[in-house]
């Protein structure tokens, strides 16, 4: 039987390349030329003797061997990161990487403080942060994609190991002169036939939001998109269209900016927020302490003395 040989750099290129359904994207993520990875994925089929990837003009799909390579390599990789992370209190200089997944509302809320603090006082680690949709962020900590995720509440988490995280809701933004404008708090349904002021298609709440429309039979009319929740409400505010964004932000910004605040009276715009790994104990020592560094920003929480 002829023996195998392939390494990280081998494992991590064909992860990248499977996540993202392209060797382009992959090889880029994976900071390699296209001849390069194209050359390591059929040295790899080749020493296997099996096809990994489906090619086609508009990307990659995963063979039924494939499959089972990407299993296999997530579990290596993720160990291997895990034995990186419990040496590096007795390695100086040695650098370790946290995948994690987040819903808007956490990217747009609390956590982007919380990752700085913890960041500063942990100068060897990297945190490689994508925002996605929850059901994403569950499927993708599932199968190892990501090490952490941070997802809406009401998602099924599977068997997942689960830590309660932030609360807050989702409100409307309106223009002072909007008719619902006056209201304390509406249902969703009475905003859905008004022109919206969107984040951008690729954001997570965007997704979200086209989906509660849908559910409710109507078309989310979204007159303008942007990037942030800070040009979202200057839009609102200039009178382009009424806005959906974390109460958390909308109070914040309504300080400065001439909107008025809107509650939701959907079950939905509470937003339960949660963390999730496959298994917290399994997770490099590192990956453990951001987990634990996070819960302990939640009102209520309180750190020991080790920073926990």
């Amino acid at each position: 039987m002829q023996r195998l040989f392939f390494d990280f750099i081998d494992l991590r290129l064909f992860a990248n390349i499977a996540e993202t359904q392209s060797l382009t994207r992959g090889a880029e993520r994976s900071f390699t030329s296209l001849a390069a990875a194209s050359m390591r994925i059929k040295n790899l089929e080749d020493a296997l003797g099996t096809k990994l990837l489906h090619r086609a003009s508009q990307g990659v799909t995963l063979t039924p061997a494939g499959e089972a390579m990407l299993r296999h390599a997530l579990l290596i990789l993720s160990q291997s990161e895990r034995l990186r992370g419990d040496l590096m209190e007795y390695a100086e200089g040695v650098k370790g990487c946290v995948r994690m997944f987040a819903n808007t509302t956490a990217m747009t809320g609390f956590l982007p403080a919380a990752l700085g603090e913890f960041l500063s006082s942990h100068p060897q680690v990297e945190v490689a942060l994508e925002e996605r949709m929850s059901h994403d962020i569950v499927r993708a900590v599932s199968d190892g994609t990501a090490d952490i995720g941070i997802v809406a509440g009401n998602v099924p988490t599977g068997g997942l190991d689960v830590r309660p995280y932030h609360t807050d809701r989702l409100v409307l933004a309106t223009p002072p002169a909007h008719p619902l404008a006056e209201r304390r708090a509406v249902a969703f349904e009475e905003a859905a036939g008004c022109e919206f002021v969107s984040l951008h298609s690729g954001s997570a709440i965007y997704a979200f939001m086209i989906q509660v429309a849908n559910d409710l039979g109507a078309r989310l009319r979204v007159r303008v998109q942007v990037s942030s929740f800070d040009a979202l409400c200057r839009m609102v505010a200039a009178g382009a269209g009424v806005g959906v964004l974390q109460e958390t932000s909308a109070r914040r910004l309504a300080r400065t900016m001439d909107i008025h605040v809107v509650e939701l009276t959907d079950a939905w715009a509470e937003r339960q927020l949660k963390i999730c790994a496959r298994d917290v104990q399994a997770l490099p020592r590192f990956a453990r302490e951001l987990v634990e560094f996070l819960v302990s920003t939640v009102p209520g929480q309180v750190r020991d003395a080790a920073g926990h």
